[in-house]
């Protein structure tokens, strides 16, 4: 029997992941930085830090730190998603369904950790969560299992114990690594891309999840 449900935030909860892009040209761009759409791409795993550094190794800048410029990136996408931002389909169906079971839910990301509670707020659903980590707190963001290592230990549930919902292949690799079985949730114009075979199962949505498939998944060696 499932345990635990381990969530990715952005792109999975939130349709935040345009708020990134114009937070990311926003602020790089008030710093001279040439933001280009090929390689905003490259950066859309990234953590904030990560991406921060990425822009000033390309084009470095004067002035401002690495770590002010990070911070306005973090700020601006706050206020759109307190501002903008709505659900992914079927959020709220399955955090009632998994509370009413009484599994413990977490939730792990890459983003900073002053992002999650203007999302939780922002979606109304802060209360389903028993535990949330940020790969602010660890050494190494998702691909690297770190933030999922973290967020069993805070929900006391062994991986084997857990299902994790990710819609990137970065947050895929990470769940797997920690021993999580991990179901991926690919946005709709990545749902066919062979990458998604990695994760043992996929979705469409989070609304065609029910316990049946998390408890086959767990079942299997």
């Amino acid at each position: 029997m499932i345990q635990a449900v381990i969530f990715d935030m952005d792109g999975l909860l939130i349709d935040s992941e345009p708020f990134w892009k114009q937070a990311e040209y926003d602020v790089f761009s008030s710093v001279g930085v040439e933001v280009t759409t090929d390689l905003t791409k490259v950066t859309a795993a990234m953590t904030t830090r990560e991406v921060t550094e990425f822009w000033y190794a390309k084009q470095p800048w004067l002035g401002a730190s690495l770590e002010d410029v990070e911070n306005r990136v973090v700020e601006r996408v706050k206020y759109l998603i307190e501002t903008q931002g709505k659900a992914m389909q079927g959020v709220h169906d399955v955090l009632n369904s998994l509370q009413q079971a009484k599994v413990k839910i977490g939730l792990a990301t890459n983003s900073p950790k002053d992002i999650i509670p203007s999302v939780l707020h922002r979606l109304n659903i802060a209360d389903y969560f028993m535990a949330y980590s940020s790969a602010d707190k660890v050494n190494r963001g998702k691909p690297a299992p770190d933030v999922y290592q973290l967020t069993l230990k805070k929900l006391g549930t062994e991986a084997h114990q857990c299902i994790a919902f990710e819609d990137s292949l970065g947050g895929i690799k990470a769940a797997l690594a920690a021993g999580i079985k991990a179901i991926a949730v690919p946005h709709a114009n990545e749902f066919d891309h062979d990458k998604f075979d990695l994760a043992p199962h996929k979705l469409r949505s989070l609304s065609e999840f029910n316990h049946h498939i998390g408890n086959a998944l767990l079942s299997q060696p």
